[in-house]
């Protein structure tokens, strides 16, 4: 977040580490003050809660995901080539940051907070948005086919990247991610692109 305390930040990206390294269980108040060397109560004067935190987290990923848009939206290029990089991009965000996997697929996470909910909803109906205006400028230029809505097209495609991030995150990391998501995004050219 843009008004982000330095502090405020390092306790975030804390936080990130502490996910990566000892599962969301491992995200306490008490272990983010041991790794920063700070007391806890330094901690609760940046950060109210444990779910402040990981508001703090979500909202780095909803900036980073409008200026995603905002760099795809001036990008020149074909449909499917504005489709290959922002798909590229997230697989390199989620490469170098596994722990953001963890926390923005985390059903468990969400389950009981709202305030978290709503905004991982935010951000889910951001990037649906961009992919379904990509997906109808490809089919306006009719590069991408016409015989299936762009939302359902949407939902196909980031159904399909969530499944395969999801996968590489509960085998814990153990294929490319990388080699599969440009295996995944090969895919979808075929399908966009091919009349059946």
């Amino acid at each position: 977040m843009n008004n982000q305390t330095d502090r405020q930040a390092e306790i975030i990206l804390v936080a990130l580490e502490l996910i990566n390294t000892k599962g969301i269980q491992g995200l306490t108040i008490k272990n983010i003050s041991k790794e920063i060397g700070i007391s806890e109560p330094a901690i609760y004067r940046h950060f109210a809660s444990k779910s402040d935190i990981l508001l703090g987290v979500l909202s780095n990923f909803k900036e980073m995901a409008i200026m995603l848009s905002e760099i795809v939206e001036n990008y020149n290029a074909t449909a499917t080539e504005k489709l290959d990089f922002l798909f590229s991009r997230m697989l390199d965000l989620f490469t170098q940051t596994p722990s953001m996997v963890s926390v923005i697929f985390s059903e468990e996470i969400f389950k009981n907070n709202e305030m978290l909910k709503a905004k991982i909803n935010e951000t889910v109906t951001l990037q649906t948005k961009t992919i379904e205006s990509i997906i109808l400028q490809g089919q306006n230029e009719n590069q991408i086919r016409t015989d299936i809505d762009e939302r359902d097209l949407a939902l196909l495609t980031m159904g399909s990247f969530r499944l395969l991030v999801k996968k590489w995150e509960l085998n814990n990391h153990n294929f490319d991610l990388q080699k599969e998501g440009k295996k995944l995004i090969a895919m979808w050219r075929k399908i966009l692109n091919k009349e059946l």
